[in-house]
């Protein structure tokens, strides 16, 4: 039986109109210091209300026999992002969307009085055109990439990158990026935290 705090996280988050919420989404397997300082620097860079921590039901595009459940995945991630403006939040499986595509599009319909930003670090952003309908994201939110060590020279050559180059927003306008119609991206330098998801698994197993 599923915990009241899991029960909980399954709801869709607070918001009111003309609020400006960051959109961190991932597998979060497991969460961990630098996952949090992605959600930190997003919400200040960026001059954000709140920022939704998604903790997906699953991934497309990993492996699911090395997927934690979802419930002690926003329960670890609840642990870490302790934060006033922080909701750790599982609101892909009430809403039935498996693709990000689909969670954008309804939120966007849903609360079309929100500011949403598209957050994610920049490692995820290499391999970003392998996601479903991806273009439709780019097209409906503005997105803000933040450093993650290793991926920084290697985001200028992704392909979302180039295609929507022209679509860059300077770093020191991050704060209006939440104002701007998308297509609209801009890339955050930040301090880096050496730690992955991957690294943790590994050190579990062994």
């Amino acid at each position: 039986m599923s915990t009241p705090s899991f029960q909980n996280a399954l709801k869709v988050p607070f918001v009111e109109d003309g609020m400006a919420i960051g959109l961190y989404g991932g597998s979060f397997n497991p969460p961990h210091q630098g996952h949090l300082h992605v959600a930190l620097t997003a919400m200040k860079r960026l001059d954000l209300h709140m920022v939704w921590w998604m903790v997906s039901p699953a991934n497309p595009l990993k492996d699911p026999n090395q997927l934690l459940s979802q419930e002690e995945r926003i329960s670890l991630s609840q642990a870490i992002a302790k934060h006033p403006r922080i909701d750790v939040t599982g609101l892909e499986t009430t809403l039935g969307t498996r693709y990000s595509a689909d969670l954008v599009a309804h939120l966007t319909e849903q609360f079309p009085t929100v500011r949403f930003v598209w957050v994610m670090g920049a490692d995820n952003l290499t391999h970003f055109h392998k996601w479903e309908r991806w273009e439709e994201i780019v097209a409906k939110i503005p997105i803000a990439v933040i450093d993650r060590p290793g991926d920084t020279l290697s985001t200028r050559s992704s392909r979302m990158a180039r295609k929507f180059m022209h679509s860059r927003v300077a770093e020191a306008d991050a704060t209006i990026l939440k104002n701007v119609k998308a297509p609209a991206w801009t890339f955050i330098h930040a301090p880096r935290v050496h730690l992955s998801s991957t690294a943790l698994r590994e050190e579990r197993s062994s």
